[in-house]
């Protein structure tokens, strides 16, 4: 079970038992197991959209977002900001590393924070499924797999280094039922991740950080969100 509980540890901020001091390769094997621990993030979100369904819609998206934020103690949205400080930077390679590095935050970070953190509420207003909800953020963490496989870390002491070359196959059986119910939200978030990992990537050199992971989670929510919005429209 350390795999699963270094996962659920790793993305969410949900008790787990004590486990001591992660062994190298155990973040790796632990990637099977993002999925399920986005369903547990999916599964807070669902119950809190069920008992505030009376609630005016802005009212229910605004505490949908914070209980979102919170339940990942803002790992993803963390990592958003800077990204967004670094990759969007009209600097070399080397200085966006250096950027990414860097605790404070910059213009580029409060404006891109602010967008999609308005999104992701007006988005979450319009009181998308429950099940979307559940779903969603499984379906996030395993596209985020993907670009672990194609890509070296920009950083080989990072975080995210430790956690490369996920485990796709297992993390694939936790999450065929979200995708078999939503496809649509499954294709445009994985498309737009590799996109932007893609593009990320070439920003900073060939390879991703722990950082650019979290902006692709983020960003790739706010997609499913949308999708799964405009089909129930």
């Amino acid at each position: 079970m350390r795999p699963f509980w270094l996962a659920v540890g790793f993305l969410t901020v949900f008790p787990i038992p004590h486990l001591g001091e992660v062994k190298g390769g155990e973040m790796k094997a632990a990637s099977a197991f993002y999925p399920v621990a986005g369903y547990l993030i999916g599964g807070v979100l669902a119950l809190v959209a069920w008992l505030t369904a009376g609630l005016p819609d802005g009212l229910q998206g605004a505490l949908l977002l914070a209980v979102w934020l919170a339940s990942t103690g803002m790992l993803h949205l963390d990592g958003l900001l800077d990204s967004a400080d670094a990759l969007l930077a009209m600097k070399p390679p080397a200085e966006r590393l250096r950027i990414l590095g860097d605790v404070h935050m910059g213009s580029f970070a409060f404006g891109v924070g602010f967008v999609v953190l308005l999104l992701k509420w007006q988005l979450l207003s319009a009181a998308p499924e429950p099940w979307l909800l559940l779903a969603l953020p499984a379906l996030t963490r395993f596209a985020l797999l993907l670009p672990m496989n194609l890509f070296p870390a920009a950083r080989p002491e990072g975080l995210g280094a430790r956690s490369r070359e996920g485990r796709i196959l297992p993390a694939l059986l936790f999450v065929l039922p979200a995708i078999y119910f939503f496809p649509w939200v499954a294709l445009l978030a994985i498309t737009l991740m590799l996109l932007l990992a893609f593009w990320a990537a070439r920003r900073l050199g060939g390879g991703l950080s722990g950082d650019v992971y979290g902006a692709l989670v983020e960003l790739g929510e706010v997609a499913g969100l949308l999708v799964g919005v405009l089909i129930k429209a």
